[in-house]
């Protein structure tokens, strides 16, 4: 994205510190806020092993929260900041929420559905389409994914190395 607007940075910020929440809890780091007219109508994190459910996702927890706000399931005129390139359920969410902005910090080549595998929120095959901008904060976004994960394989590893056998060593 070719200089984002304070305005894109100041909500990214607010996304990113909902990602450090994530970390805190031991979810991967991703954080989400949707805001329109200038306030922040949602907020959230990913939750997916404090709540068991693979849909704790930040952008379907800040998606709940902003419609419950509003008492409605549209959000027109509404951006949603996330740290990480929505998935394919986390995109048809905000499409049919019909929110009009959806701005992120990294591109996710293994699930994102809106550059990286799939276009689904600037698909023209359907019925609504939502303004789309990658790169804001990347690099902060991309450091806290990174330090998660190799913390992760650093933990499998050191649990590997202690449910190994000495005896598997003298031989």
């Amino acid at each position: 994205m070719d200089d984002p607007s304070e305005h894109d940075l100041r909500f990214m910020r607010l996304a990113l510190d909902e990602a450090r929440l994530a970390q805190a809890e031991d979810e991967v780091p991703v954080g989400a806020v949707i805001v329109l007219d200038g306030e922040v109508i949602g907020r959230g994190h990913n939750q997916v092993r404090a709540q068991n459910s693979p849909m704790a996702h930040a952008e379907l927890l800040a998606l709940a929260q902003a419609t419950t706000l509003r008492g409605e399931p549209r959000l027109p005129g509404a951006t949603v900041y996330t740290t990480l390139e929505p998935c394919f359920m986390c995109a048809g969410a905000l499409s049919h929420a019909r929110v009009g902005r959806v701005v992120w910090a990294v591109r996710d080549p293994k699930f994102g559905a809106c550059a990286s595998l799939g276009e689904v929120l600037s698909d023209p095959r359907l019925n609504h389409r939502a303004e789309v901008h990658e790169g804001v904060l990347a690099d902060p976004a991309r450091d806290l994914l990174k330090s998660f994960f190799a913390d992760k394989r650093a933990q499998a590893k050191a649990r590997t190395t202690a449910d190994a056998d000495p005896r598997d060593e003298e031989s």
